[in-house]
């Protein structure tokens, strides 16, 4: 693939967009042919518009590792804790075996400022895996300051409206 692929991004904050841009980065990825993984961590509800969507392009796949329901990082569910570190094993075993040329680590960010995983362990696996020909993104809210001391690129969304304070739910195909 591209030689300048191999940085770590990382898209955070409170704001909206955080995912829906890694999604833009994989459209432009599809468009250099690149191969594609996104790894959604907080999501297992496939009537996601990006779950659907992503079959309709070429050279990339979408695997749903965690589930829809709340999750109470307080006190997390077993289940939880197994399905992140699966996740998690899932997207080792892709920068291992050199299977992508963009990962996707969607709301990542909150299983690692979470403790769902072992962060330092995760933190020095992206250290090493950085620069080796695979683009990391990392999207969520609370990156944990591990994670943004070693990116490339970070950005920050930040609300400053939502049309949910005027009651507007969420609609498909914009936010679902």
């Amino acid at each position: 693939m591209a030689k300048d692929f191999g940085l770590l991004q990382v898209y955070t904050g409170t704001g909206k967009g955080k995912t829906t841009a890694a999604l833009g980065v994989a459209l432009r990825a599809v468009g250099v042919g690149a191969r594609t993984v996104i790894l959604s961590f907080m999501k297992d509800d496939a009537g996601y518009g990006e779950v659907t969507g992503c079959k309709y392009l070429p050279n990339v796949t979408l695997e749903q590792v965690g589930r829809n329901d709340f999750v109470n990082f307080r006190q997390p569910d077993p289940l939880d804790l197994k399905l992140a570190q699966s996740g998690w094993e899932k997207a080792r075993q892709y920068l291992l075996a050199g299977q992508t040329d963009l990962l996707i680590l969607d709301e990542f960010n909150l299983v690692l400022a979470h403790h769902l995983i072992d962060v330092d362990a995760a933190i020095k696996f992206l250290q090493a895996h950085k620069q080796q020909g695979t683009e990391i993104i990392c999207t969520g809210r609370d990156a944990p300051q591990e994670l943004l001391a070693i990116a490339d690129l970070i950005t920050e969304m930040r609300e400053v409206r939502h049309y949910y304070e005027r009651g507007i739910g969420i609609r498909d195909g914009i936010d679902h």
